[in-house]
């Protein structure tokens, strides 16, 4: 009996390791699926209500700020000029620079 239970245990635990490694697998490629769908938001078309709802340290009243600097300067030629918007800080950028589109 003990010569049938040895590797009938030992069948059972590779087969527990290759299951959970399988499933560990599967929820980092969910997570990885998750990052890529951060959807990016056009500085030069989107609406200050989009730019508050997908830009991260951007509420209503800087979203305003964005949407008045592009109709009085034209479309944006780079994300850095949004450093030229007052409370938008290069931490800010940073935070964003994956969310915004030219």
């Amino acid at each position: 009996m003990k010569l049938i239970r040895t590797p009938l245990s030992i069948f059972f635990a590779a087969l527990l390791m290759i299951c959970t490694s399988s499933m560990t697998f599967a929820d980092d490629m969910q997570g990885d699926s998750a990052q890529v769908a951060v959807a990016a938001v056009n500085l030069n078309s989107a609406s200050a209500e989009e730019l508050a709802e997908k830009l991260v340290g951007i509420g209503a009243a800087r979203a305003e700020l964005i949407v008045k600097y592009r109709e009085d300067n034209g479309p944006f030629t780079s994300i850095e000029q949004l450093l030229e918007i007052k409370g938008v800080g290069a931490a800010t950028l940073e935070k964003n620079r994956d969310r915004i589109q030219l």
